[in-house]
């Protein structure tokens, strides 16, 4: 069963649709020649410009490698580089969250 997308996602994934949108014309490439450096088919470029959350995760890390924002995206889910998981780094880390 296919789970609801909430609001926050969909707007979250429209604007990194907007993103990946204006790195590509900053680069001067047209879809076809980011899909083709991603691997990926023109439409799934359009799809993700135009904020599908249904994306994989395998495409978006792609078309960011293809883009140069690959490390950038990386060092933003990097929990050390905030002020919590700052915080946090001097205390032990479960080994395992139950959900």
């Amino acid at each position: 069963m296919k789970r609801p997308t909430t609001a926050k996602t969909k707007l979250a994934a429209r604007r990194i649709g907007e993103n990946i949108s204006t790195w590509r014309k900053l680069y001067n490439l047209t879809s076809q020649q980011l899909a083709d450096k991603a691997a990926v088919s023109r439409s799934t470029i359009s799809r993700l410009e135009n904020g599908d959350p249904t994306v994989s995760l395998e495409t978006f890390l792609n078309v960011c490698r293809a883009l140069n924002c690959l490390d950038a995206v990386v060092d933003a889910t990097d929990p050390y580089e905030t002020d919590y998981g700052r915080i946090r780094a001097d205390q032990s880390l479960p080994q395992r969250v139950r959900g």
